[in-house]
């Protein structure tokens, strides 16, 4: 006996009235009376006939016991009857193995999809940080004039950062924030165990775990004893992802030594799980005291030490955390004027160079808070990123209801086939509303099974898209199942389950006895219904169809209308940095010089060249510099990016060379310093066509021009949609700052198998020297076009799509023409040929398709308006786009229609007229 069973006969027994709902005091009173009164005239003395009611009934707690027990009995039944709707629904289903695969398959790859494209999305968009309150963050930012270099990365622009004088006096002066705290990542090589790796590192501030409101999984974290004195604190603190991993599970490092960039620093504590610094695309595995970036510097303390004290050096990312009752506004209010003050009263007077004019608007610089509940990241605030997402959401919800009309229908054609089942039932007595939850019951299970199938799909959607993008992204796009998926796709689960089963439930249970009998207006209203919701199908699929055209005419336009500058097809790319692991100068420049050697030995190498920052993957260092001949005013920008290349750079990269010559081996220390300028720099600093022999000094107006323009080359653009950035190539001989180099080279033979040799080439040199970035050039491209990455996304769902709408309109056809057999039949034994039958299966096909292809071209024409401001160089829908939309729609049709015609037109007469 089942447990149902049990407490059913449990509660019977112990029940011992069960004649009212209710047994509230109110409503025993009336039974009570009115039993009495029913003996009254019967003839019972009202005295008599009240003590025999109090008998009847039994006390009052007695009357209470049986209604709460009369309750649990009716709970009791209503579980048993969903016990029994859903063992019908499981049978019910496993009778049609195929329908059923084919619905939840359907309903699985949408479902699933789009859960993978909203977990990336929630992931890197909208999840906070997992620290204390994270709503109670701020972010600073000071846009603005910033006459001086600066130092940004993908925490934000460089309109957000602050020079390190800046931030002890805001956070002196502020009284809004329980503190301020200060950070900047890099990358670092970390030695421990015999083992080393490059890294994110973090310098932070005493205050930033503490603001953040976090507690060490061991040991413990920074305070702000560690913020003086500069360079007095060599400790560490680990992130807790690399703990586990990267140290080979070390039970417990706290107290022991790491080498970070070759200086021994003291690991004091582990951060806690789940944490990767408050930059999402720059992971962070270790956390240095900012008294120590010197660390993290390949030239040692010096640079840092610089930074620490000019007011003119831009290179902290600023948050804090609000006071309780403080709001956003209250804050901003309170630490703008005391922020203006010391840009008017301190920093404006050491402005050189500036008129008046130029030092009013620096002194009237705003400051900027932010919700940080996000951490910082340009990846949050990046139109093109969100842009991305949002077209991929939108494509993979089209999917979703392209699935949910594509199984609805194939409801709707089994509900045909059980109409006479449910008359039979209701004209027997049986409750509509019973009916109708057991068919629901049924498409909730469906919609339940495909959700479940749906994770498994999500995981291998997240799978394709790690194997889409490059390998250095790979390991910063976390590509694992936001736990809010489960939620999400439960969600979508219920909802389908409840959208698909509406439909087909009112239409199986409309009608009685009377339905069973044949009639013309049935059928023909169940074809009007299939028809329109494969119209629907075909609509959709041309708007997803469309939509995937235009983001590849996007991105063809990107990829070949646009000149990027460079040379991509036949280049590799990877980068070491010796400074990091204490390499001196002059150690780094031969060490440079042994791995270029060997490189130039390898089979097929055509050529080979260095650059100390890669400006064709979009890394930029700037510096101010002044112009022989440029009159732009003391408040003109003379900012300009710059980069220290090798020899044969320009054409390892094919890069044009315009005038002049371009960096050789004689341009070395000692000789007179060169460079070569791009167009954009000629452009900007309005010099001659021909540049070649005009001099420059990089440092303020009133540095000497030392250094002479040599060559002219081309523009680079790491992004085609974006204009060219001014751009100095100095020789990278001449300089002495080369703790970090990019290494090109370019060959003959596949590239791939080139780069697989370069980490044992370089270990021979240097075991403890890790080689990063290493890939193909036009795989570093890639990681600057997600319209590349999208295109392929969307052409995969597309296809889904499609794939689903042949296997819906196959379905919803077979039925059909199984439902017509002895029709068709007849037919073709009263003359008929298999033309005129063809001609009748396919005629509806092509109505269909019209029908969609319409709506669906309106729809698709004001997609492609919208997509005017968000993609590439296109303006409006191309008519190249809509042809091919609409020939996919035809070929679509012709192949799930083909079969079943086929099979109509093949229709043995004789079998026919024994077809019921």
């Amino acid at each position: 006996m089942s447990i149902l069973a049990r407490l059913r006969s449990f509660l019977t027994t112990a029940s011992r009235r069960q004649r009212f709902d209710d047994a509230f005091d109110e409503e025993v009173r009336f039974h009570l009376e009115e039993y009495a009164a029913d003996l009254v005239r019967a003839g019972v003395p009202e005295r008599e006939a009240r003590r025999r009611a109090r008998v009847h009934f039994g006390s009052r707690e007695q009357a209470k016991d049986a209604s709460r027990r009369a309750r649990g009995l009716r709970v009791v039944e209503e579980l048993e009857r969903v016990v029994v709707n859903v063992r019908l629904a499981v049978r019910t289903l496993r009778k049609n193995p195929l329908a059923t695969g084919a619905a939840v398959l359907s309903l699985a790859f949408a479902m699933g999809a789009n859960a993978a494209i909203y977990s990336l999305y929630h992931q890197h968009m909208l999840a906070p940080l997992p620290v204390t309150q994270p709503e109670r963050l701020v972010n600073l930012e000071a846009p603005g004039p910033k006459p001086g270099p600066a130092f940004c990365n993908d925490a934000g622009g460089c309109d957000e950062v602050f020079s390190y004088p800046m931030y002890r006096d805001l956070q002196r002066e502020q009284d809004a924030f329980t503190d301020i705290a200060a950070h900047q990542t890099d990358r670092a090589h970390l030695s421990y165990g015999g083992r080393s790796a490059s890294v994110w590192a973090s310098c932070v501030s005493g205050s930033y775990f503490s603001t953040l409101g976090l507690s060490p999984a061991a040991g413990r974290l920074f305070d702000r004893e560690v913020d003086e004195p500069i360079g007095g604190h060599p400790i560490a603190v680990l992130g807790h992802d690399f703990r586990g991993f990267d140290l080979a599970g070390a039970p417990d490092i706290v107290g022991d030594t790491l080498l970070v960039n070759g200086r021994p620093l003291t690991i004091i504590g582990v951060a806690p799980a789940g944490f990767r610094g408050t930059t999402s695309l720059l992971p962070t595995a270790v956390y240095v005291p900012l008294s120590m970036c010197g660390a993290l510097a390949p030239d040692g303390a010096k640079l840092p030490r610089e930074r620490f004290r000019d007011r003119r050096a831009y290179w902290l990312y600023l948050f804090a955390r609000l006071k309780p009752g403080v709001s956003l506004p209250q804050a901003h209010v309170s630490l703008e004027p005391r922020y203006r003050s010391i840009l008017a009263e301190v920093e404006a007077p050491l402005q050189a160079g500036l008129s008046d004019a130029g030092r009013t608007e620096f002194a009237t610089r705003p400051l900027v808070l932010r919700d940080g509940r996000r951490g910082q990241s340009q990846f949050h605030d990046n139109r093109g990123v969100r842009v991305a997402f949002l077209l991929l959401l939108g494509v993979t919800i089209g999917v979703v209801l392209v699935a949910c009309a594509n199984v609805t229908n194939l409801l709707l054609a089994r509900a045909a086939t059980r109409r006479s089942e449910m008359a039979v039932r209701l004209s027997l007595g049986g409750p509509r509303q019973h009916l109708l939850a057991q068919l629901l019951t049924e498409s909730c299970l469906l919609a339940l099974l495909g959700g479940v199938s749906a994770l498994g799909v999500a995981y291998g959607a997240l799978r394709f898209i790690g194997a889409l993008i490059p390998t250095e992204a790979a390991g910063i796009v976390s590509l694992t199942l936001d736990p809010i998926v489960v939620p999400f796709v439960s969600t979508l689960s219920v909802g389908a389950g409840l959208l698909l089963g509406i439909l087909p439930v009112l239409h199986a249970t409309r009608a009685g006895l009377a339905s069973v009998a044949p009639s013309d207006a049935e059928p023909r209203f169940a074809n009007r219904v299939h028809e329109g919701f494969v119209a629907a199908q075909f609509a959709l699929l041309m708007v997803l169809l469309a939509t995937t055209g235009l983001i590849i005419q996007s991105h063809r336009n990107n990829a070949n209308r646009t000149d990027r500058g460079y040379r991509v097809s036949g280049v590799g790319v990877f980068r070491v940095a010796p400074g990091l692991n204490g390499y001196d100068h002059t150690r780094t420049r031969l060490l440079v010089e042994e791995i270029g050697r060997a490189l130039s030995a390898g089979p097929g190498v055509v050529s080979v060249t260095t650059d100390t920052v890669n400006t064709a993957a979009g890394e930029t260092e700037t510096v101010e510099v002044a112009v022989e001949g440029f009159a732009g005013g003391p408040d003109a920008d003379r900012m300009t990016h710059v980069s220290s290349v090798g020899t044969g750079y320009f054409g390892t990269l094919g890069i044009g060379l315009l005038a002049g010559r371009s960096i050789s081996r004689s341009d070395t220390v000692g000789t007179s310093r060169v460079a070569v300028v791009n167009q954009a720099f000629m452009r900007k600093f309005d010099l001659e066509p021909n540049p070649v022999g005009t001099r420059f000094a990089i440092g303020g107006l009133d540095a000497e021009p030392d250094i002479e323009i040599v060559g002219l080359a081309g523009d680079v653009r790491p992004w085609p949609q974006r204009p060219a950035r001014p751009l100095v190539y100095l020789a990278h001989l001449q300089g002495e700052d080369v703790g970090r180099v990019w290494f090109y080279l370019r060959t003959t033979t596949p590239i791939d198998e080139a780069l697989d040799a370069v980490p044992a080439l370089v270990a021979a040199l240097d075991p403890n020297l890790p080689v990063t970035a290493l890939m193909p050039m036009a795989s570093l491209a890639r990681l600057n076009e997600p319209v590349a990455s999208l295109a392929v996304l969307s052409a995969a769902f597309a296809f889904g799509a499609a794939l689903l709408v042949a296997v819906g309109l196959y379905g919803v056809l077979a039925c059909s023409v199984a439902a017509r057999t002895r029709e068709f039949g007849l037919r073709l034994a009263l003359g008929a040929d298999t033309t005129a039958v063809l001609r009748m299966v396919l005629a509806p096909v092509a109505r269909v398709l019209l029908a969609g292809s319409t709506f669906g071209g309106l729809a698709a024409w004001g997609v492609g308006r919208a997509a005017r401001a968000v993609l590439y160089e296109v303006e409006g829908l191309p008519p190249v786009v809509i042809v091919a939309a609409a020939a996919g729609l035809a070929a679509v049709a012709s192949v799930a229609a083909f079969v079943p015609a086929l099979r109509a037109s093949r229709v043995d007469p004789r079998t026919a007229l024994r077809y019921p």
